[in-house]
């Protein structure tokens, strides 16, 4: 299993102080996260897109860009591209780009956001979601799949051979199905034989564990290939030596991400009794020890058969020292566990795909 590190670019308030980073800092903060986590032999690191004060990183590429240069083994990915309103062949460009600074490590995530404020910024309309999500999404696997590209659609005007450089040199750039949970959305990734990026969010570590199912039944009605019928599994957390000291402070971090989150989409924040089992044993949230992590993930594992775990840190204005600490011990204390008692194959070599050079 390979394991890895997903961020949105924090620059909530730190509930302790009240103080909130720079939008351009917290920027710098994701290239010093890129970082740290290959130094920590992590595998993979997935960067969101947003368009809100608390998370500015509102392009993934030019960060992944500059975290290319100054790493050399580790996979940047968006997490995710929100397709729906960007366009499809300046997003393959844009990637393809990164692609070549990284020599071969880029990896997309697009998926239809459960974040909207990108619809009226961009003068999209939400009665649209699926359809232009739909479309985007067609037309982003036929430009990675071929030069000249020829597509028809409703969304935008059409192509007609039109070239789209620079082309990845590895050949097409892996795909995976950003799903939030939505039964159509699991079938739609086993449908176009994509691998599935997907997360537990709180509640059990196995909540939601049925879309496995749901997904490679569909995928081998529809004949998708073994390679192709993948799952990556992301859930929040935070890690200290101590478990206990771990969970006490990352509560209040959790509850200013979840109350923000809260007041944009029509929630309460969860209590502190939630929060408790939810990040206890058997639940979603990976927060505690990293043997503790290790246990959860291995349990999560046994449901879900996912090849890639990452966990997402940076929320509720986490300080940055304490996030580089927790990304160390992921790198240095869980993976270690994890990968002696599932293997540490490749995604790449699952895939069927030359590993980057």
């Amino acid at each position: 299993m390979e394991l890895g590190i997903g961020a949105f670019g924090d620059a909530s308030r730190d509930p302790s102080t009240g103080q909130r980073i720079s939008e351009a800092q917290a920027v710098r903060n994701v290239v010093e996260s890129i970082t740290v986590a290959e130094q920590a032999g992590l595998d993979w690191f997935g960067l969101g897109e947003h368009h809100v004060p608390e998370f500015p990183v509102s392009s993934a590429a030019p960060v992944l860009a500059a975290a290319a240069q100054v790493t050399s083994r580790i996979k940047l990915s968006s997490a995710v591209t929100v397709l729906g309103t960007d366009d499809p062949v300046r997003v393959y460009e844009q990637f393809s780009t990164v692609d070549a600074v990284a020599d071969g490590r880029v990896e997309m995530i697009p998926g239809r956001g459960s974040s909207i404020e990108s619809f009226p910024l961009f003068g999209f309309d939400l009665q649209d979601y699926d359809r232009l999500f739909a479309e985007k999404l067609d037309l982003l696997l036929e430009v990675n799949r071929s030069a000249h590209v020829t597509w028809e659609g409703t969304t935008r005007p059409a192509l007609t051979g039109q070239y789209v450089p620079p082309r990845a040199e590895r050949g097409p750039i892996p795909v995976w199905l950003g799903v939030g949970g939505n039964p159509n959305s699991v079938i739609r990734a086993a449908r176009l034989g994509l691998p599935m990026a997907t997360g537990v969010l709180g509640g059990s570590a196995t909540r939601s564990a049925t879309n496995a199912e749901l997904y490679r039944h569909a995928a081998a009605r529809f004949g998708s290939p073994p390679e192709q019928t993948l799952i990556m599994l992301g859930s929040p957390g935070f890690l200290m030596d101590d478990g206990r000291k771990a969970r006490d402070a990352w509560w209040p971090h959790w509850h200013q991400f979840m109350t923000t989150v809260g007041e944009q989409r029509g929630f309460l924040p969860p209590d502190r009794g939630s929060y408790d089992r939810d990040s206890g044993p058997g639940g979603g949230l990976l927060v505690g020890s990293p043997e503790e992590i290790a246990e959860r993930i291995l349990l999560m594992h046994e449901h879900w058969g996912h090849v890639r775990q990452y966990i997402h840190i940076d929320m509720g204005g986490v300080p940055q020292r304490d996030l580089l600490r927790a990304i160390e011990l992921f790198g240095t204390e869980v993976r270690p566990i994890v990968q002696r008692e599932l293997g540490s194959t490749s995604v790449d070599e699952l895939m069927g795909r030359a590993t980057a050079r």
